[in-house]
């Protein structure tokens, strides 16, 4: 495709389309005027009924590219006979709860002008309190992961029989997370893939992906959205050679830098986040941990807190590198490299998002600075390495409050209580 082509479509306007009143006085009210280019490229084909694969990253409007053609398609097309509860007519499966749940949030936003009923199921929240959800009115859009839905359909609770539309989402993280044996006993309970229009979504087309598409979609059409760069431009990328001994030292510096208003932290196992959370919070400094041992009530209330602002700090695994919109990130800290270089990618795509400009920095200490070659060869292009300056491994302050992430009977080692004033 020649530039000028992609030009157009980057500025194509949502009223191009024949769009129901109610859904583009909803598009209208968000602020949204022009399609980002997967927006562009899929609704031509999706609006018309045709089944699409696409390729795209997260953070490239891909999710409300699918929710536009699915409400379109129920105003369009009301249901005149009688409906009967827990028959919803468009699911969306996503691989994790926290995606989940802001595609249903993103969902909701878009039928604010209509009286489309959106329901998620997800695991780590009550089945009761679900069930009593779809038991409410009839549904109009579900989104679910895997497990949870699987559940659902297998103790009765839920008829999938009369689903018009299947997306699939970030298919190939469900590949990677080994839900897709869940997913097809799902999707074999809803109608023929010539009898329903299914949508699928990944940042990459690997063999195993296509073939999944093809089993699923009838006929679909490919729609590919290659980002200019691996990495944002509006992201500025610092990689610090620190030893494991200073690291601490240098996060704590690095927090107490001006300009570090909202950070993401990364490590990459849950005891890791557990106790430099635990650490950080001891130290004064506002923050949070969340990773998939948190209870899913307290992580949509840790979340909500550090989009508000309530929470500067926020350590974290992978399960916040994907799929999540948070605004305003001014850090991301990699306190560990990830072992996979796509996970450094979703990490550092967290900040410099909406023109803003962000800084990633990562830590590269003598156990895991081997990872440095693979992502790099990712990003395709060199990363400088640089040690960071004296003042930023000041030894950080002792401890001004008590423990608070850390199991009850478990201490840290050799940190100094708070000092004397």
């Amino acid at each position: 495709m020649d530039s000028s082509v992609e030009e157009k479509q980057e500025l194509l306007s949502f009223d191009s389309f024949e769009l129901q009143q109610p859904l583009r006085e909803a598009i209208t009210k968000l602020g949204f005027e022009y399609c980002t280019p997967i927006q562009a490229q899929s609704l031509v084909y999706t609006l018309a009924g045709h089944d699409i694969t696409g390729r795209a990253q997260t953070g490239t409007g891909k999710t409300a590219a699918f929710l536009i053609s699915i409400i379109n398609d129920q105003l369009s097309n009301p249901v005149e006979e009688k409906r009967f509860l827990a028959e919803p007519r468009a699911l969306i499966i996503a691989p994790t709860r926290e995606l989940a749940i802001q595609i249903a949030t993103d969902a909701e936003k878009l039928t604010a002008c209509c009286d489309l009923h959106t329901v998620t199921l997800v695991g780590g929240e009550d089945y009761a309190k679900q069930n009593a959800e779809l038991d409410k009115q009839a549904v109009d859009i579900l989104v679910a992961t895997p497990g949870r839905l699987l559940d659902f359909v297998r103790n009765d609770n839920l008829y999938l029989g009369l689903v018009e539309l299947l997306v699939l989402d970030e298919a190939d993280r469900m590949l990677d997370m080994g839900f897709i044996p869940q997913v097809r006993q799902v999707v074999s309970r809803t109608p023929k893939k010539n009898c329903r229009q299914t949508l699928l979504f990944s940042a990459t087309f690997t063999p195993e992906i296509i073939e999944l598409a093809d089993r699923w979609a009838l006929d679909p059409i490919k729609v590919e959205v290659e980002p200019e760069k691996v990495a944002a431009d509006a992201v500025d990328q610092i990689i610090y050679l620190v030893t494991t001994i200073d690291k601490y030292n240098l996060l704590y510096n690095i927090l107490d830098e001006p300009g570090a208003e909202k950070v993401l932290v990364f490590s990459n196992r849950r005891d890791q986040v557990r106790k430099l959370a635990d650490d950080l919070y001891r130290n004064g400094i506002n923050c949070a941990a969340l990773s998939g041992e948190i209870p899913q009530n307290k992580r949509i209330r840790t979340l909500d807190a550090f989009k508000s602002g309530k929470l500067r700090v926020l350590v974290a695994t992978d399960v916040a590198g994907r799929g999540l919109h948070i605004k305003d990130v001014s850090h991301v800290v990699n306190y560990t490299l990830p072992e996979e270089p796509d996970d450094y990618v979703h990490r550092i795509g967290r900040t410099g998002r909406a023109g803003a400009v962000g800084t990633s920095i990562s830590f590269a200490c003598e156990e895991d600075s081997f990872l440095l070659p693979a992502i790099e060869e990712k990003l395709g292009n060199k990363l400088e390495c640089s040690h960071p300056l004296e003042h930023l491994l000041t030894e950080a302050p002792g401890f001004v409050r008590e423990s608070r992430f850390r199991p009850k009977g478990v201490h840290r080692k050799g940190r100094r209580p708070a000092r004397s004033r």
